[in-house]
């Protein structure tokens, strides 16, 4: 029997999936725990700040140092490894970062005894934060969607990294904060739980492939992803021998008595004259009139309409130009990006050194909850950000900076009456504008960005987000001239200036 009766008589059929990659919905979650060991390094420091100042007694210059050091070294790391990770894949530089995160936890440690080690463990610590946050988010998100999952809601897939990210740095500081009040040479055991999080989370990752796609402009020796094919095969040469039916895996036709069940080509006669030469393929489709379609077609065609529009608006950004991808940040990430981290900054770095008068020798514990409040207050939010973004992804963030700009409002009294419980209060609404935020930035990152560009691009959002860490000691350089009150007002007011200018730049947006 040939090809074409067999085929009618079967059906098209979809092949085993020889060369795609086994799905599996772990993958995404196995990676996703390097994103909470590196907002656990990032953050356990942060609520050991005042044990620096009383256990070693380090100056308020040197401590404030030592803080700034690390963004130092992540705006390279973020800046260095987003293009690394687009060119030799996410995992390589994912897991090497990783090890560099352990060894600064290895040097802080150290520095209990050594202090000149704090120096180049703060660095480190920034340098492979900045290099997982890049490499790990793409990793992530490439592993929580097709083809390796096809279980998780959309949108899902590019929150997810923010999530556990948010989850380390909730857990982190409010442990590390414990072990300082109450545990022996908190110097040293505050590191030891970071310690195990990161072993436990490079060992689950070890056994998760490579995500990245391999690219046109690949060399052979490239550890991309090859096995993963696109969805939409480019269509075939033009063959002059027998021809044969590839299955589209998109759709089934039903066999009928009196109709062929697919468009299948006819296999040319011998000729009776000299053959003329072939002319070239025509890029536009001639049906003839003689072909008949089975009932069994439409409906499958209009399922499959449906599944290629979506995949085309999900390819829009491999399409768009740079220029286009560079004008479409500029205009909805570059606005809001720092405002991730304004209003946490404040939160569990300024607003703590406000109101300590009245914590009574609780001022590390209440460091550690202060930072466990705001990073959870931004986990909690989530169901919101997927309603509100079920309706308008533009929405999320202008909800994320109205509370935002709520949180610096309620910080003015607390502030100013030194009300501990106030501030805890304004804390967790700036938590809660840090995940709406967050989770926005990511988003359109994930649909603005082609899949050779993903990781440069979120390294690129990440790097601006963390100029809103500066937020601390540019208010402790204007304190001297104006009230805390004041600057914290004139917070809120930008927040309401940026949410203003963000809706009329991207109103056309969805």
């Amino acid at each position: 029997m040939s090809t074409t009766t067999n085929h009618k008589a079967r059906g098209l059929r979809q092949p085993p999936p020889t060369t795609q990659p086994l799905a599996s919905p772990g993958y995404g979650l196995r990676a996703a725990w390097l994103m909470m060991a590196f907002g656990w390094s990032a953050n356990q420091f942060t609520a050991l700040l005042g044990a620096y100042r009383s256990e070693l007694g380090l100056a308020e210059s040197t401590v404030t140092g030592l803080f700034a050091v690390y963004v130092i070294g992540l705006v390279p790391g973020l800046l260095a490894g987003g293009p690394l990770a687009d060119r030799t894949g996410r995992r390589p530089v994912a897991l090497t970062a990783l090890v560099l995160n352990l060894v600064s936890s290895l040097l802080l440690m150290a520095g209990s005894s050594a202090n000149w080690l704090l120096l180049p463990g703060r660095f480190i610590t920034g340098i492979s934060a900045g290099a997982l946050l890049a490499a790990g988010s793409a990793w992530v998100k490439e592993l929580s969607s097709p083809p390796f999952t096809s279980h998780l809601a959309p949108g899902t897939a590019a929150k997810r990294s923010g999530l556990f990210v948010s989850a380390g740095f909730a857990s982190g500081g409010l442990i590390a904060s414990m072990i300082a009040e109450w545990a022996p040479h908190p110097m040293l055991t505050a590191y030891l739980p970071h310690l195990v999080l990161a072993t436990a989370a490079g060992v689950a990752a070890l056994r998760v492939p490579e995500s990245r796609r391999r690219q046109p402009g690949d060399g052979p020796g490239d550890k991309a992803l090859s096995a993963a094919p696109p969805s939409v095969a480019a269509p075939a040469p033009h063959v002059t021998s027998a021809p044969t039916v590839t299955p589209t895996p998109d759709i089934a036709l039903a066999p009928t008595a009196s109709t062929p069940t697919a468009w299948v080509p006819t296999p040319p006669k011998p000729p009776t004259t000299p053959a003329s030469p072939v002319p070239p393929a025509s890029p536009v489709l001639s049906v003839s009139p003689a072909l008949s379609v089975s009932p069994a077609l439409s409906t499958s065609t209009t399922s499959t309409t449906s599944t290629l529009t979506t995949a085309s608006t999900a390819s829009a950004a491999s399409t768009a130009s740079p220029i286009e991808h560079q004008h479409r940040f500029l205009r909805s990430i570059a606005l809001l990006a720092p405002w991730v981290f304004i209003g946490p900054s404040v939160g569990f770095a300024t607003l703590p050194d406000l109101v300590d008068n009245g914590l009574s020798g609780w001022q590390t514990v209440y460091a550690g909850i202060t930072t466990a409040v705001v990073p959870g207050a931004g986990l909690l939010v989530q169901p919101l950000a997927r309603q509100l973004a079920a309706r308008r992804r533009l929405a999320t963030a202008i909800v994320g900076l109205l509370v935002t700009a709520m949180g610096f409002g309620l910080a003015v009294p607390a502030a100013a009456m030194g009300q501990p419980a106030l501030a805890l209060v304004a804390a967790a609404v700036l938590g809660a504008g840090y995940g709406l935020a967050l989770t926005y930035g990511l988003t359109e990152v994930a649909a603005m960005a082609p899949p050779d560009r993903l990781a440069r691009l979120t390294a690129r959002f990440w790097a601006m987000a963390y100029i809103g860490m500066c937020t601390p000691y540019v208010l402790s350089l204007l304190s001297g001239a104006f009230s805390m009150s004041v600057l914290l007002a004139a917070g809120a007011v930008l927040a309401v200036l940026t949410c203003v200018a963000l809706f009329l730049l991207n109103r056309q947006e969805g």
